[in-house]
């Protein structure tokens, strides 16, 4: 299972980025950020979830937070310059992304969007992000991965 390459994998290779891969095992309903930090070994502040949007132009960003928290939207609007942000409705996910919800990662995504991570990042000398399938993460240095998506770090945590 360790074999699969997703386009995340792909682009952070070509790229020459360092990354350790992960696996959880996928449990049906809702999984809880402790579940997978405690399946794959590492502490949940350190994992962080992809939030893809729209703005009010119709352009689509993305957003990476950390697990636990929520994206602040008035915060993501003004970092992207828009009147307003909302979420992407999740059936347009795949079609938009090259990635299904819960394996959706910043990295290798079908087209490249604008991309904020949120300012904890520079917490960690490692983060841990999905690497574009359900059941695999990837860990690493966040600055790397910031270079990776061309992305601006800001403040987007809900206060």
């Amino acid at each position: 299972m360790k074999n699969v390459k997703t386009n995340a994998m792909r682009l952070l290779e070509k790229e020459k980025i360092g990354y350790e891969l992960m696996t959880y095992e996928i449990v049906e309903g809702p999984m809880s950020p402790e579940y997978l930090a405690g399946q794959i070994g590492k502490d949940v502040l350190s994992i962080f979830k992809t939030i893809v949007t729209v703005g009010h132009s119709g352009n689509n960003y993305v957003f990476v937070v950390q697990l636990t928290e929520e994206l602040d939207l008035k915060k993501a609007a003004k970092a992207a310059d828009e009147k307003n942000i909302e979420l992407i409705d999740q059936k347009d996910l795949e079609k938009l992304t090259g990635y299904v919800r819960g394996g959706c990662s910043p990295v290798g995504m079908k087209k490249q969007f604008i991309t904020f991570f949120d300012e904890r990042i520079e917490a960690f000398e490692r983060i841990v992000v999905s690497a574009g399938k359900r059941g695999f993460q990837i860990e690493a240095d966040p600055n790397d991965l910031v270079k990776a998506t061309r992305a601006k770090v800001t403040d987007l945590k809900l206060s």
